[in-house]
Parts: C-alpha cells; structure tokens; sequence
C-alpha cells in the first residue's frame, strides 16, 4: 500500500486505499453528513439560508453524494459519478446565480474534508490503522476535493459565460439606443439600462477607433464602458468625465489601435461626441490634424469648428472676397494669402512679410489694394469677422482662396 497518493486527474481513480476501509467508513456517512453540514451553516451562513431555500434539496443530496461516491470508489475504482457530477455542477450554477466567486464553495469543500480526515483519524485509533493508510487516505480525500471543485466550476463558468453572452448582447442594444437619432422613452431606457445591469450616468465621452478593433481591447476596459467593436466604425461609451485613470485605461486597452476620444457630453449627446471623434479621425486623415495613438477632440475644438460644414465656408468665402473675382488667380491668390495672416495677427507690416517671406513694402501695397477692393468690409466688425474665420477655415484645408 502506497504512503501516499498522487493528485487525481479529472475522473481518474484515487489510487487504492484497502477496500475494507470503505466498510470501515460507510456506516460514519450519516453522522458525517450531519456534522458536516452543521459546521459549514455556522462557518457561512450563506449556506443556512440555501438550504433552506428552493434548492435546499439538491443542495443536501449533492453533499450525500460526493461522500458516498468517494466511499464508493474505495470500493470499486470504477465505480460511475454521473450522478454526483451532475450535482456538483448545480453548485456552480447556484453560486453563479446567486453572484458570488467560488471562493466560499471551494472553502466549504476543504472544511468538509477537514471533518472527514478527523473521524478518518479517530477511524484509525479505533481499528489500530497504520499512519501510512491515515496519510494515503488524506491525500486521496485532498485530492478528491480538487475533483470536486474542478467539476463545479464547470457548471459555475456555463452560467457566468452564458449571462456575459447575453448581458453582452443587450449592452451593444443599449448602446446603440444611446446614439439613435430619436431617444427612447425614459422608461424603456431604464428598463434595459437594469436588464443589462449597468447604470445610467449623468454624462459619458465616446471614442471612436479605426478599424479593425482588436478582440483583446474588451477584456483591458472598465466593467461599465459600454463598447461595440465588430462594427465597420467601431466605438466605445465610457460614463463620467475624462478623468486621469480613464485616460490610462483607454491608452492601455488601446494599444495598438488608433483612436479619437470625444468631448465629454450629457448622456442624451452621446451621439454628438462620437460624431466628433469620428471627425477628428477623418482630419488625421485629410492631414489637417497631426496622427498620434489616441486623439482628444478638446484638443481641437477650434479646427473642428471651423470646419465643421465646408461647404457654408466656401460660401462665406466667396460672398466676403467677391471683389477680388476679377483679378488675376496669382494676384488675387497672393492678396488674399497676405490678408489671412493680417487679420489673424494683427501684426504690423514688417512681421507680416517676415511671415510671408516678403518685403514690409510688399505687404504694404497689398494692404492697400485690399482696402481699395474690401475697404467697407474690413470697416465692419461683422464682415471682418467672416473673413477672418473663412480665411482660417480653408487655410486648414490646405487652399487660401474661395472657388
């Protein structure tokens, strides 16, 4: 007979103990039970109030049959356990529902084991067993525990990946309701926001990242950042401010992936900061907004509204430098070019051709045919204005004149 016994893989046999200590130990098993049980109801209480609750039966049955099936397999090493694994699953499953980690269940089992090496012990001293067969039979029962716990989690990660699953799905619905052009009631939306088990805050900010979105950046974000990733423009809904440690989080999650992090906005305007994220993506593109890993829209609020409608600027444009239509393209380019960086530096002459790369005199004359064309609309505060910000906005784009 063995000194000791090697950990059991799952479902293997416990290597063997005499089969008599089986007879020795089958008439213990009631008394053990009760032991058992009262011990681990006054260790977590948590288990009192099961066992007196729907599932108390199965419950009860499930610990009479991890007992006798050990004692059985003593017996007979291969001896069936379909019935008690079934149980031992619907362990997991209580414990998943009811929403606790396997922490206590796996204590409850190792305190039963404990009881069950004590009376094996007082087994021994009332038969005169040998020490070895006392220390085979607490490695075989440890190692049964280890069984045990392996073949609960299996019935604890079914409900846990099932609820992801759907919890998943109803949060990528809410986060799409969120964005929708019309909200939803105020009653439906809470509704789902419980369903999907997530609070609805006050305020949130949007990132949007260029696609593909890798599968690991799920598993690096907040448990609230609502997200859907497998979407031609894929984005993220983080609650609250941008503070510091959402910072952090969305850089380490992100990794790898380029993305635009929108204004932070009432709850019922996420689609506003999405849309300028999104926005800030497309001028990384159209080079007006340098590339970096991950973008703040607040970082670019001014760009971002001067050209948020290119075509009204155009207009703008064409409407405050009609004077100049009639020029020459060269002249009336380098006029309006000169006029930019006037009205946008209220410099004097000599910083304005140091800028353009011309003589004071030059930028001189062109101030003076300027006012010869636009004289009464750089008099007036309104029209200066419109320039102003006409002349920025297609200089960012990249051409200084109004088609």
């Amino acid at each position: 007979m063995p000194s000791s016994a090697r950990p059991s893989v799952l479902g293997e046999p416990l290597d063997p103990l005499p089969k008599k200590f089986a007879a020795f130990m089958r008439p213990l098993l009631p008394g053990l039970l009760n032991e058992i049980r009262t011990e681990v109801t006054r260790t977590y209480p948590v288990y009192g109030r099961l066992l007196n609750g729907p599932d108390g039966d199965a419950i009860r049955q499930g610990v009479e049959q991890a007992l006798t099936a050990f004692v059985d397999r003593v017996a007979d090493p291969g001896s069936s356990s379909e019935l008690r694994d079934e149980l031992l699953r619907r362990f997991g499953r209580v414990e998943a529902y009811e929403g606790r980690d396997l922490e206590v269940l796996q204590g409850a089992y190792r305190l039963g084991a404990r009881i069950a090496l004590r009376r094996a012990k007082t087994l021994g001293r009332q038969y005169s067993l040998s020490p070895a067969l006392i220390l085979a039979f607490a490695d075989a029962l440890f190692a049964y525990v280890e069984e045990l716990e392996a073949i609960t989690r299996e019935g604890y990660a079914e409900v846990r990946e099932r609820a992801a699953s759907e919890e998943s799905a109803l949060r990528r619905q809410l986060l799409h309701f969120l964005l929708a052009s019309s909200p939803m009631p105020r009653t439906t939306l809470s509704e789902l926001c419980k369903a999907a088990a997530w609070e609805l805050p006050r305020s949130c900010f949007l990132v949007a990242l260029r696609p593909p979105a890798p599968e690991h950046i799920q598993a690096g974000l907040d448990r609230d950042v609502l997200a859907d990733l497998d979407i031609p423009q894929p984005h993220l809904l983080v609650p609250g401010d941008l503070t510091p440690r959402r910072l952090d989080m969305i850089r380490t999650a992100l990794t790898g992936t380029r993305a635009a992090v929108g204004l932070t906005v009432p709850i019922a305007q996420a689609a506003d900061s999405v849309r300028w994220a999104r926005r800030v993506l497309q001028l990384v593109d159209d080079d007006v907004i340098p590339d970096a890993p991950l973008i703040r829209c607040e970082d670019h609020l001014t760009t971002l509204w001067l050209l948020s409608d290119s075509a009204l600027v155009d207009r703008v444009a064409a409407r405050e430098l009609a004077a100049l239509d009639e020029l020459p393209a060269r002249r009336r380019d380098r006029l309006v070019e000169t006029l930019r960086v006037h009205v946008s530096t209220r410099a004097p002459a000599e910083q304005v051709g140091e800028i353009l790369g011309v003589h004071a005199q030059t930028v001189r004359y062109r101030l003076r045919m300027l006012d010869t064309y636009l004289g009464d609309r750089l008099a007036d505060p309104d029209h200066r204005f419109a320039i102003e910000v006409a002349l920025r906005s297609l200089h960012l784009r990249g051409h200084d004149s109004a088609e």
